[in-house]
């Protein structure tokens, strides 16, 4: 009777044991395909905030480059007419005039920054493309460990087709060449 006792005990340990083991592989998988979720959604936060930025930035851009063509075409403009000047009242005029187009410039816009709206532009475009990259290939690494995970013999074959492989970020069609700039 000891002895049956004993075997089974061993048989309820051995149950025990294989459950804890088919959980472990389970609670795992779930684990590396939330993480792979996780991965794809940090992934489309980042895509997101590119959308959120870039139209905005684009706009400030624009408005400073706009601003600036305004005032550089006043002062161009008032310098053409000393140049243009034939008598010494249209010189004296046309000194008033640069005079006041230049004052106007540094009164509304006291340093000229497009060049610097441009370089901060591409700065956060840059920033912007390298948290995708990073982004992406975090997913691809949660995807690695995920897809090790489910196709490896042991957890295979207890928890198959539950947990179906991922698919790894993939470029589009192209993406291989590089684009021109054309200015």
């Amino acid at each position: 009777m000891k002895k049956a006792l004993i075997g089974i005990g061993v048989v309820v340990l051995l149950i025990v044991m294989i459950f804890m083991y088919y959980k472990s592989l389970y609670d795992t998988a779930v684990r590396l395909d939330e993480a792979v979720q996780t991965a794809w959604g940090n992934v489309g936060a980042d895509y997101q905030r590119r959308a959120d930025l870039i139209p905005g930035l684009i706009e400030t851009v624009k408005g400073a480059a706009a601003n600036e063509k305004e005032i550089l075409t006043a002062v161009t403009n008032a310098r053409a007419g000393i140049v243009g000047a034939k008598t010494p009242e249209e010189m004296d005029i046309a000194g008033k005039k640069i005079n006041a187009a230049i004052n106007l410039a540094f009164e509304a816009y006291p340093q000229i920054r497009s060049t610097q709206n441009f370089s901060e532009f591409q700065a956060q475009l840059e920033g912007t493309e390298n948290r995708i990259n990073v982004s992406r290939k975090n997913y691809n690494e949660a995807v690695k460990a995920y897809n090790s995970h489910v196709r490896s013999l042991i957890p295979s074959m207890l928890i198959g087709g539950k947990f179906p492989p991922k698919e790894m970020f993939k470029e589009a069609e192209g993406a291989e060449i590089a684009p021109s700039v054309k200015f």
